[in-house]
């Protein structure tokens, strides 16, 4: 289980740290177990409260997502904070689908969580919907009315909203705050049986309009809405309940130990214990953390599904989109997120996390697992004058350093070869040591070859490189002990691979995208994909959708659903570090 393999690098991280590396390093010799390893946090601390004081004996959280997007990074922390409380303490959790909006619901968007959350290795006990406890919660809505706790309320949508108050103004009271018992629940009845238009009334709970807390001033319970028909209960229900009604009593008729969320419904949370107090049944602990947020990032589904209406991207999967489904067609794993969201861990108060820590735990993860290959995305043309013209030789390649079972692989060599534009200079700066001429350089697993030559086109630019070549270097090294400088990558022009390349970059330029007055849309990077054919060595087999290669010195990449075995396609997952890139970017 993808859980289980990041907790076992964890292990063997802290060991490294007290020391215990090397031969001393063995599973059956490791103390840590998962009690002492597991994080320490409020909400842990809180939970291992409740069952040493005996106010719960398990432990069941859940999942409470809205079926009417796809789920993105801050969700997966969301998830994974409620999944591995349940799972650290052998409790259970449960996905309820929060199915509360028949107009922004959709089969859909169910099946596509589930299977996201499946891919991060999360396990539940059982799927509910809130729409499984309608029934329940209308009768609990009568027994509410029943008490003189609730009532029908006639005034329009903007009067409820004027009539508020604000955080410094009490609000006023409904004129039809006090109808008597049996004509509330002669008009509740009507309003279920649809015999209202929509927003002609509502059912609110009867609290205190002069509350300091505005969510306790008698919040509405129940909407009319008729039109489209709930994706699961079709046209039985006309009235649908406010999220603040079902959350608290969904968790309630589950048996939630733990309603974890996040620090928005803060003060939410006493409108949901007064329900919970006045209809007598058990209570939920809700604890809330801080919402995830990160840099050159939004998490706003509603800004979310802007960026995919108005074609700002390409959908849901856009790699450039913060949705798992994004991610994971970028080329992100599983074990990255889950590492990431590690790393990040549980806050009480408001932070950013930087999106580079992100991109490291992808390349630390992908570094050993994805297999190397040799690709060149802006090509420059090499001839190796003494060459012989029709030989073709097999190099040795390494397949992937940090696992030597992943083995050898070869390579076809050839006379007329392809290299990196940027690894040539005609007239190299300062501390460039790649091809230039008179410069002798490695080609990886293959020969020494010297620049001897360029070739321009009419606009006075290089579009081929003559070199020579030193055969008693076969493999990269030189007898004769003599060094080089730089090693580049390369691809048999007669054997290559085309292949179409989309350069991702963040899709945001600005670090908070939300910051200031201007818009969001403003701040979009007009240089987030560039696409681009380039060439890759032969491969031994058709890549596939999903497929990871790290493409030397260059970074690593991920085939596109978009392939044919034709023409790959291959997105860029993140970059490699470029030390010259920085020297670079120094010197402007």
């Amino acid at each position: 289980m993808r859980f289980d393999r990041i907790h076992r690098t964890i292990i063997k991280n802290l060991c490294a740290l007290r020391g215990l590396c090397g031969k001393n390093l063995h599973e059956g010799n490791l103390k840590m177990s998962m009690e002492e390893t597991k994080p320490k946090d409020f909400i842990r601390e809180a939970v291992e409260e409740d069952l040493r004081s005996g106010r719960y004996n398990y432990v069941r959280t859940r999942l409470p997502p809205e079926p009417n997007g796809y789920l993105h990074i801050g969700h997966a922390k969301a998830f994974m904070i409620d999944y591995l409380i349940a799972k650290e303490n052998n409790g259970e959790l449960i996905l309820r689908f929060d199915d509360t909006n028949p107009a922004k619901e959709e089969t859909e968007y169910v099946e596509a969580i589930e299977e996201d959350a499946r891919w991060l290795g999360i396990e539940w006990k059982k799927v509910t919907f809130a729409s499984d406890y309608f029934d329940e919660l209308y009768e609990w809505a009568k027994k509410l009315v029943l008490m003189g706790k609730a009532y029908v309320d006639d005034q329009s949508p903007e009067e409820v909203s004027a009539n508020r108050g604000t955080l410094t103004e009490p609000g006023k009271n409904s004129p039809y705050r006090d109808r008597d018992v049996e004509e509330n629940l002669d008009l509740l009845e009507s309003m279920k049986n649809g015999e209202f238009p929509d927003e002609a009334r509502v059912l609110r709970a009867k609290i205190d309009m002069a509350h300091p807390n505005i969510n306790l001033r008698d919040p509405v319970m129940y909407r009319i809405i008729h039109e489209p028909a709930h994706h699961r209960t079709g046209s039985k229900w006309k009235i649908y309940p406010m999220y603040d009604w079902s959350h608290g009593q969904n968790d309630s008729m589950e048996g939630i130990t733990h309603s974890l969320c996040s620090l928005e419904y803060e003060n939410h949370r006493p409108l949901y214990e007064w329900f919970l107090e006045q209809l007598g049944v058990f209570k939920p602990r809700q604890i809330e953390f801080a919402r995830f947020n990160m840099t050159y990032t939004v998490m706003s589904k509603r800004k979310l599904l802007r960026l995919v209406k108005d074609g700002r991207v390409r959908g849901w999967d856009d790699p450039r989109m913060p949705t798992l489904r994004g991610m994971r067609r970028r080329g992100y794993t599983a074990e990255a997120i889950l590492d990431f969201i590690h790393r990040v861990g549980v806050a009480k108060n408001y932070s950013v996390s930087d999106v580079s820590l992100l991109e490291a735990c992808v390349r630390d993860d992908l570094n050993k697992t994805a297999p190397r290959r040799m690709a060149v995305l802006r090509p420059l043309k090499v001839v190796i004058d003494n060459y012989p013209d029709s030989q073709v030789e097999e190099m040795d390649a390494v397949n992937n350093p940090e696992d030597p079972s992943a083995g050898m692989r070869k390579v076809p060599f050839s006379k007329v070869l392809y290299i990196e534009k940027d690894d040539f200079r005609e007239t190299p700066p300062p501390k460039y040591y790649r091809l230039y001429p008179g410069n002798e350089v490695r080609l990886r697993y293959a020969y020494f070859i010297k620049c001897t030559d360029v070739v321009k086109d009419e606009k006075g630019e290089v579009v081929e490189v003559h070199c020579t070549y030193d055969p008693a270097t076969h493999g990269g090294d030189s007898p004769d002990g003599r060094k080089v400088k730089s090693t580049i990558h390369w691809v048999s022009a007669e054997h290559a691979q085309p292949v179409e390349i989309r350069m991702y970059d963040r899709l945001f330029s600005k670090e908070d995208p939300e910051e200031g007055e201007d818009d969001f849309l403003n701040c979009l990077n007009p240089n987030s994909l560039e696409v681009m054919t380039g060439y890759m060595e032969p491969p031994l087999s058709a890549p596939k959708a999903g497929d990871r290669f790290q493409f030397e010195r260059l970074g690593y990449f991920c085939v596109d659903p978009d392939s044919t075995p034709e023409k790959p396609v291959f997105n860029l997952t993140v970059t490699l570090k470029d030390t010259w890139a920085k020297i670079q970017k120094k010197a402007k």
